[in-house]
């Protein structure tokens, strides 16, 4: 819904779609997966405070709020706005960021970001949103959309992975069906090639591991 550091926008299309009624997102971030199949049953866990306040001041918002927040970004630090919606405009007026700016970035859309929010808000009122760590959530029958930080990515995430080897096992043990991220540099399991992104310097390989129980029939 809003722009952010490692959002699956242009790749979403590519990844399988969901087998079961619920979905859960442990790393939340923007929550691309969830969002293009929004009218499931929908867990998304994040760490970083910024980002959950976002997702639950939009679940609370309704579109004439999101509507009346104003169009000419000057620096948000010098604007009378709730905390959550500086964060939210800061995300949008620096597109790919890993933290909201306060004055817009060279690849700025505020407005038009604006109106797609506000049109979207009613998606996600039925979400369970949660704070914490992915380990905190209980193993249930669901796809898990799983996008970590990407264990070679130096610069970007707000927070790391401590222990992939962990994160591997843990999401070997997931019931149902599950869907795990990375690109070409991530060793942590058995992934295959899934899609070529350019980015604004340099081209990436999008590899993807998955994991069903009908597939272990």
């Amino acid at each position: 819904m809003f722009s952010y550091y490692g959002s699956k926008s242009k790749v979403i299309e590519h990844y399988p779609a969901p087998s079961h009624k619920k979905i859960i997102e442990p790393f939340a971030g923007s929550a691309r997966y969830s969002l293009k199949y929004h009218d499931k049953d929908v867990l998304i866990m994040e760490k970083f405070d910024k980002v959950y306040k976002i997702w639950k001041y939009l679940q609370n918002a309704s579109k004439e709020q999101i509507l009346r927040l104003p169009n000419d970004i000057t620096d948000l630090r010098e604007m009378d706005l709730l905390d959550e919606e500086k964060y939210l405009i800061g995300y949008c007026i620096g597109r790919g960021s890993a933290r909201p700016r306060n004055k817009c970035g060279k690849f700025n859309n505020w407005i038009q970001d604006k109106i797609r929010i506000a049109d979207s808000v009613e998606k996600i009122k039925h979400w369970d949103i949660r704070f914490g760590d992915y380990r905190e959530i209980e193993n249930e029958e669901a796809t898990w959309f799983v996008d970590a930080p990407y264990k070679m990515q130096i610069h970007g995430y707000n927070h790391k992975i401590d222990n992939y080897d962990e994160l591997a096992d843990w999401c070997k043990s997931r019931k149902g069906q599950v869907i795990v991220c990375e690109n070409s540099h991530g060793d942590w399991l058995p992934f295959r090639p899934l899609r070529k992104m350019q980015g604004i310097n340099k081209q990436t390989l999008e590899v993807i591991w998955t994991k069903d129980f009908n597939d272990l029939m």
